[in-house]
């Protein structure tokens, strides 16, 4: 029998810290407007300093969607919880960590960089 939701308490943790990754990008990407006259940093510290409503919220959606590949990968293992939405919150978090991966080997300039080369075409 296939299972929705999660018994597991480390399982729910699993997907909830998935659901709060996109809210604390939304609220983090809502703050952009209000700095727009304050020059991003160089390095994240500089960032934190510089912008702390985007770069905190941000960096907290990034540790989230990172904590919740974890949490999930143990709550499968260790657990025995074989629900959808567990499989489906490790699975996210696990392409973000791939995501981070693969900006920090192809383009060491920065993750910002790297975004910016992927999604800004110029069309």
């Amino acid at each position: 029998m296939i299972k929705i939701l999660s018994k597991t308490i480390l399982g729910k943790w699993s997907v909830v810290l998935i659901v709060l990754m996109p809210i604390l990008f939304y609220i983090g990407m809502s703050f952009v407007s209000f700095y727009e006259s304050v020059p991003a940093g160089k390095t994240i510290p500089d960032d934190i300093v510089a912008r702390p409503g985007v770069s905190l919220s941000m960096l907290a959606g990034f540790i989230s969607g990172i904590a919740a590949f974890f949490v999930g990968i143990i709550s499968i293992t260790r657990k025995k919880d074989y629900s959808v939405l567990v499989f489906l919150s490790t699975a996210i978090g696990f392409f973000g960590i791939a995501l981070l991966g693969v900006a920090r080997t192809y383009f060491p300039c920065g993750l910002r960089a790297t975004l910016r080369v992927l999604f800004d075409s110029g069309y």
